[in-house]
C-alpha cells in the first residue's frame, strides 16, 4: 500500500510540474516525452537571436540555433514566472556574455532580465524569451498556442497569436 502511494504522489508532482506551464501536459504534438533541446547559448557565448519563416506563422524570432523563440503570457515584463517544471519543459534563452548578435531585430527591442536564480535571460518587449523542448530542429513551433499562453515572437517584439504553427502543430488549437 505504502508503494502505490509513493508512486501515485510521484505521478502526481510530475504532472503538477507539466501543467503549471499552462496546457494539458503533452505540448502541441501527440508525443508525452520531454527532450532534451540544445542549449541556445553555448556556456559564457553571445546569444544570437534572428528572424526565419517559420511555417504559417511568417517571419519569427529564432535563437542561433535556427530554433522558434517564445513568449509566456503569464511572464511581465522584465519578470519570469516559469520556474521548476516549466523551465524544464521551456527552458530560458540564457543572455550568454556580452551583447546579443542580433539579424533582422532592431537593438533597442532586446534585453536582459534576472531571473529569481541569478542567471540571465534575453527579452523582447522586456518579455523574457523561451525555447520549447519539443521543438528538436530549426523550423518547428510545436509551442505555438501551447495550453493558450505561449506565443511566438514577430521581429517587431510582438507575440504571434496565430493558431496554427509550423511542422509538428497538429493538437486543433
Amino acid at each position: 500500500m505504502k508503494r502505490v502511494a509513493s508512486v501515485t504522489g510521484v505521478v502526481v508532482l510530475g504532472l503538477a510540474g507539466l501543467t503549471a506551464c499552462g496546457g494539458n501536459g503533452y505540448g502541441s504534438g501527440s508525443s508525452s516525452s520531454v527532450s532534451s533541446a540544445p542549449p541556445s547559448t553555448p556556456a559564457g557565448g553571445t546569444a544570437k537571436l534572428a528572424t526565419a519563416t517559420v511555417g504559417s506563422l511568417g517571419k519569427v524570432v529564432v535563437d542561433g540555433n535556427g530554433r522558434t523563440v517564445y513568449v509566456y503570457d503569464k511572464d511581465t515584463k522584465g519578470k519570469s514566472n516559469c520556474e521548476g517544471g516549466c523551465l524544464a519543459l521551456w527552458p530560458a534563452v540564457a543572455a550568454g556574455s556580452g551583447a546579443p548578435q542580433l539579424t533582422g531585430i532592431d537593438a533597442s527591442l532586446v534585453s536582459t532580465i534576472t531571473r529569481s536564480d541569478g542567471s540571465k535571460q534575453l527579452a523582447i518587449n522586456g518579455m523574457p524569451l523561451y525555447l520549447y523542448t519539443q521543438d528538436t530542429q530549426a523550423g518547428q513551433a510545436n509551442g505555438q498556442a501551447f495550453g493558450g499562453l505561449w506565443w511566438a515572437v514577430a521581429a517587431s517584439g510582438q507575440k504571434v497569436t496565430t493558431r496554427s504553427g509550423g511542422s509538428g502543430n497538429g493538437n486543433g488549437y
